[in-house]
């Protein structure tokens, strides 16, 4: 599989991760980072990121490491902490790992951390593979 590929389709057809700034910078299988820089459109109504932008980020980096096998997978269960709050300019980096493969259920972990180290939220994802071959 050519992964290059493989992280530009998934950057060009992917409308809401592209939505919100987030870019898959590399992966294969059961390992992907992806990484998004915090916007003022990013905020809620508390003025720090809107817990979606993490888990979105985090989200985007398991699917894309679970892809890198070549077949099509869903997420289908997550249990996921937000531990700090980062701010407008920020940048964030998820990086997911495969912490258990199967035929037909993985399980992979996502940290989102920022520029100086710092974790800002941490997942796991629950993946269901589907019978679909990833076409790029």
């Amino acid at each position: 599989m050519d992964y290059e590929k493989l992280r530009a389709f998934r950057n060009n057809n992917n409308p809401f991760s592209s939505r919100l700034g987030i870019y898959v910078e590399e992966l294969r299988p059961g390992y992907a980072r992806a990484v998004k820089t915090v916007t003022a459109e990013d905020l809620n109504p508390v003025q720090v990121p809107h817990g979606g932008v993490y888990f979105t980020l985090a989200d985007t980096a398991c699917g894309s490491a679970m892809v890198a096998y070549g077949t099509m997978a869903v997420t289908i269960n997550c249990s996921f902490s937000f531990l700090k709050s980062a701010q407008v300019g920020d940048r964030l980096t998820a990086e997911a790992r495969e912490l258990q493969g199967g035929r037909s259920v993985c399980v992979l972990e996502a940290r989102v951390s920022g520029g100086a180290g710092e974790l800002f939220a941490v997942g796991t994802f629950t993946f269901r593979r589907l019978d679909r071959k990833v076409e790029v």
